[in-house]
């Protein structure tokens, strides 16, 4: 098996691709070793030194670095490792299944269904392609703000404030005219 790395603009994250599905139904990220007791390569992965945090998407793994940790060249090596022993023996991503997020649902009223639409075909695919995620938190309709949150490599990236506002706040005001500013939530 042969697994490709990545950098992405987030220095301190690093996108491995195994050349297979990861999670293709749901984006799922872990924060700290106690969530990732819900995936078996996520857990073993934290388990390492410098771990701070691992995101699985489509058919990649983004792991995060602890700044206060060791650098890359000590952990690129023993990362692929688990990643290689985890799709190599053929074992499941996750316990259970993880839950959805990010997708419309009947209650959503029309603005905020349009919105997560277009988040989902136009503007999360290319946030994967960086490692990371975007998730719609919220829709004032009074104020016309839209509140989202990063995940993943973009989640504390030195350049994720110039996307939203440059790239995600465009996109979803031209389309979405009742959208009048984007806001990042931590």
């Amino acid at each position: 098996m042969f697994i490709q790395t990545e950098t992405t603009p987030n220095p301190n994250a690093l996108k491995f691709l195994p050349g297979r599905d990861v999670s293709p139904l749901a984006v799922v990220e872990y924060r700290t070793i106690d969530e990732a007791t819900a995936s078996p390569l996520a857990e073993a992965l934290f388990e390492l030194a410098g771990v701070e945090g691992v995101m699985f998407g489509a058919d990649y793994v983004s792991v995060t670095r602890d700044v206060r940790g060791p650098d890359w060249s000590e952990m690129k090596a023993p990362i692929l490792s688990v990643i290689m022993d985890h799709f190599v023996a053929n074992q499941d991503l996750f316990r259970d299944a993880p839950a959805q997020e990010g997708h419309a649902d009947d209650q959503d009223d029309e603005i905020v269904a349009e919105i997560k639409a277009l988040l989902d075909s136009r503007i999360r695919p290319a946030v994967a392609q960086d490692g990371g995620d975007i998730l719609f938190d919220s829709f004032d309709h009074e104020t016309g703000i839209v509140k989202l949150r990063m995940r993943g490599a973009c989640s504390g990236c030195p350049s994720s404030s110039a996307t939203l506002k440059s790239g995600v706040e465009q996109m979803l005001r031209h389309y979405v005219p009742e959208v009048n500013a984007v806001e990042q939530v931590l």
